[in-house]
């Protein structure tokens, strides 16, 4: 149901509302219909519609994401109105593919990734510009992309910016970013942040943040991946598209750079203190992390009050100032 990898009717273990200025949390879990402890309602389109009927929405977002104490986790995400709004690109028209032989690849190496995330959570070395899991079977497929994005990125970078399906785009925003160093690479998948298909922006995001790491452990190479759509993104309807984007602004204020933690402040700071506070751990650590840059504080002094578990002290010192 709605995708989420449960059972057919998934019993509903967190739920959490984002993108509230005005509108209370509490008005719109009244609406929503659903509590923790139930299963997800049979349409999702239904229950969007009925936040949408409310006089202070412009678009309501439900998705559920898999997996916590085996259930899912409803994120509900509010766009009110006059509320930051990120406008996608027209999806494109040309009747582009990618080779039989490589979606198979790729499609093969998603079921090897869920079947490695079943076991625990899926390390990867990002030190190379790009993911290799220390699953052998997940990363047997990496190696493969590697090798054809070397031979093929003309082909990538093509289906990328042209093919008007998305999934033959989100597998190019995928494997090209396992050629970091070809010209062109970070511009194209910075395109690609606004793809009106969330899975082409997620395969993006995730190819940056990699590159990312490489960029700053070898600033010889010359390459720079630009935050402004990854801020931008902080303040989407999309789930997806705010936790991916936290996660690479970890990797690129990791030296503090003081002109982007300031431009995240300005343009998204009421995102990461919801963010922050998000049930999941994994999911609200990134904001959190942000958090304590843009605050000064010390790296050490963040992580040790995350496993304290004292987010609010974090989130006091936004609310005082």
């Amino acid at each position: 149901m709605w995708g989420c990898a449960l059972a057919q009717t998934p019993r509903i273990a967190v739920i959490d509302v984002y993108g509230l200025r005005k509108l209370s949390a509490e008005r719109v879990r009244q609406v929503l219909g659903v509590r923790e402890g139930e299963t997800l309602p049979p349409s999702k389109a239904a229950v969007e519609e009925r936040l949408e009927s409310l006089p202070e929405v412009v678009q309501a977002r439900l998705e559920a994401v898999c997996c916590h104490q085996g259930g899912a986790i409803l994120y509900v995400g509010i766009e009110e109105k006059d509320a930051p709004h990120f406008v996608f690109r027209y999806p494109p028209r040309a009747n582009l593919t990618l080779p039989a032989a490589l979606v198979e690849t790729y499609r093969n190496f998603i079921r090897a990734l869920e079947e490695a995330a079943r076991k625990g959570p899926v390390r990867e070395d990002l030190s190379r510009g790009y993911a290799l899991a220390e699953d052998p079977a997940v990363r047997a497929y990496q190696e493969q992309f590697r090798e054809f994005a070397r031979a093929h990125s003309a082909l990538l970078r093509e289906v990328l910016r042209k093919s008007m399906h998305d999934d033959q785009r989100a597998i190019a925003a995928y494997v090209i970013g396992y050629e970091p160093r070809t010209r062109g690479v970070v511009e194209d998948l910075q395109y690609a942040m606004q793809d009106a298909s969330e899975g082409v922006r997620a395969n993006a995001m995730r190819a940056l943040a990699a590159i990312a790491v490489l960029a700053r452990s070898d600033p010889e190479l010359g390459l720079r991946v630009e935050p402004t759509w990854f801020i931008e993104l902080l303040n989407s309807i999309v789930w997806s598209d705010r936790y991916r984007a936290a996660s690479a602004l970890v990797q690129l204020t990791e030296e503090r750079p003081p002109r982007v933690l300031e431009h995240i402040r300005e343009r998204a700071l009421s995102s990461l203190l919801e963010m922050a506070r998000w049930k999941v751990l994994d999911h609200a650590l990134p904001a959190f992390l942000l958090l304590g840059r843009i605050a000064g504080w010390p790296e050490e002094r963040i992580h040790r009050a995350w496993e304290r578990g004292e987010r609010e002290a974090l989130i006091a010192e936004f609310r005082n100032r």
